[in-house]
């Protein structure tokens, strides 16, 4: 059974060592309405509040043994992620500012992965443009055309790791 596009965002928080929450409840739901039934992933999709820590990190290893979920490549964990994120821009289901914002942060907290860097100098130019008419991260980028430039390299990102 193929895997929920989403679950590469789960994938990265495990990496990132995430609090788990309702988040993560939202995602098992997900996988469980495309056919994927484990025990584990039926009691993460019905976790509640207040969230133990230390449980939720147990079960969510259970999860991932289950569904034979591998978190410990950072390249595939990032490439598939940024991948997803970029889809979601495109199909019109994420925020262009805010998905630059969380890759930049990605960028920060996987070690200023350099195949990343992009995303965030167009953050910086994209967010620049919004209270200035210039920019300096991005060569060429001005009001009139950051979205489309921002968008034309989702898609060539998308082209060169699709995820599969």
């Amino acid at each position: 059974m193929k895997l929920v596009e989403s679950t590469y965002e789960i994938i990265a928080w495990k990496y990132l060592n995430q609090s788990v929450d309702e988040k993560w409840s939202a995602r098992a739901v997900e996988m469980m309405l495309v056919g994927f039934d484990t025990e584990h992933l039926v009691e993460l999709a019905g976790i509640e509040k207040p969230y133990n820590q230390f449980e939720l990190k147990e079960l969510t290893d259970k999860v991932f043994e289950e569904l034979n979920l591998n978190f410990t490549n950072q390249d595939k964990v990032v490439i598939d992620y940024v991948t997803y994120l970029a889809k979601e821009v495109l199909n019109d289901k994420r925020d262009l500012l805010k998905t630059l914002r969380e890759i930049k942060d990605l960028y920060i907290a996987f070690d200023y992965d350099s195949q990343i860097y992009d995303f965030y100098s167009l953050y910086f130019a994209k967010e620049d443009l919004n209270y200035d008419t210039v920019q300096w991260y991005w060569n060429g980028a001005d009001r009139n055309n950051i979205d489309q430039i921002c968008k034309d390299y989702l898609k060539e990102w998308i082209n060169k790791h699709e995820i599969g």
